[in-house]
């Protein structure tokens, strides 16, 4: 497989930030072959030869990653890469083969699912599952009930976080534009202040203006908070514009892991796999 290429970054401001607000530090550590490689640092997500299938097909093939204290690790590639299964894995939700997840140095590959919340782990899946009868107020105090308890402040932090679905915290979910809906699984996913958050697809079928929102305050978290984000996209051009590191994924296997900037720039790998 092709190595991490070293081409110059895009320089492209970041989707919905001014340039001074894109917040990303230099990346750590040298570039990741084929994403093997050993890491520096402890991260707060280490994934080490995962494997996974659903029944004779192989989903992932061991795949290797990390996702840092305080930055946005954007996992890419076409539909069918293994993006979802990948996020899945590391949540308990498919079951591996093989490999193992780390949080925070902890091995938590055959965790129960309902564990990981405690652990520090939330993910928010593709789909914006919300209970459509319920108000906005009611799916986050629903959500609340898997996650320990949860003081007001916390409550009050996410509609501070959100204002738009503050507004409209007594309307019931079905009245929710895609955006609103967005903006409420995520803010019931920060309910538990996770260490580490995995979304799969947050921009799929929002508007731009939307999507930049949502990146740009998911930016304003990793770096004033602290937050880690695994991030799993279709739309690699805006996922790159604010993510620190990129990792490509085809048929289950990383081809490469790099500097979100020297990705971007890179033409010959973008027109090979990210489709831009």
């Amino acid at each position: 497989m092709a190595e991490a290429h070293g081409s110059t970054a895009a320089g492209a401001a970041g989707v919905g930030l001014s340039k001074g607000d894109t917040g990303r530090g230099a990346a750590t550590g040298s570039s990741v072959i084929a994403g093997g490689g050993t890491a520096t640092a402890q991260g707060v997500l280490e994934v080490e030869g995962l494997s996974a299938s659903y029944g004779p097909v192989k989903a992932l093939d061991g795949v290797t990653l990390r996702a840092e204290q305080g930055r946005i690790t954007a996992v890419l590639g076409a539909n069918g890469a293994g993006k979802t299964t990948l996020l899945r894995t590391i949540s308990g939700l498919v079951r591996p083969t093989a490999g193992r997840v780390l949080l925070n140095g902890e091995d938590v590959t055959r965790s129960p699912v309902e564990a990981m919340v405690t652990k520090g782990m939330s993910h928010v899946p593709e789909g914006r599952g919300v209970i459509a009868e319920l108000t906005v107020d009611e799916n986050l105090r629903v959500g609340s009930l898997f996650r320990g308890k949860v003081g007001q402040d916390e409550f009050d932090r996410v509609y501070d976080l959100f204002p738009r679905i503050k507004e409209r915290r007594t309307s019931t979910a079905h009245t929710l534009s895609g955006g609103e809906r967005q903006m409420l699984v995520i803010g019931r996913a920060l309910l538990a202040r996770p260490k580490l958050l995995l979304l799969d697809e947050p921009s799929l079928g929002l508007a731009p203006r939307i999507v930049a929102q949502i990146f740009a305050l998911l930016r304003r978290l990793v770096d004033t908070e602290g937050l880690s984000v695994l991030l799993v996209e279709q739309n690699a051009r805006s996922a790159l514009s604010v993510a620190d590191t990129g990792v490509v994924l085809n048929l289950g296997r990383v081809v490469v892991t790099d500097d979100a900037h020297r990705l971007a720039g890179d033409e010959d790998l973008r027109h090979a796999y990210l489709g831009f």
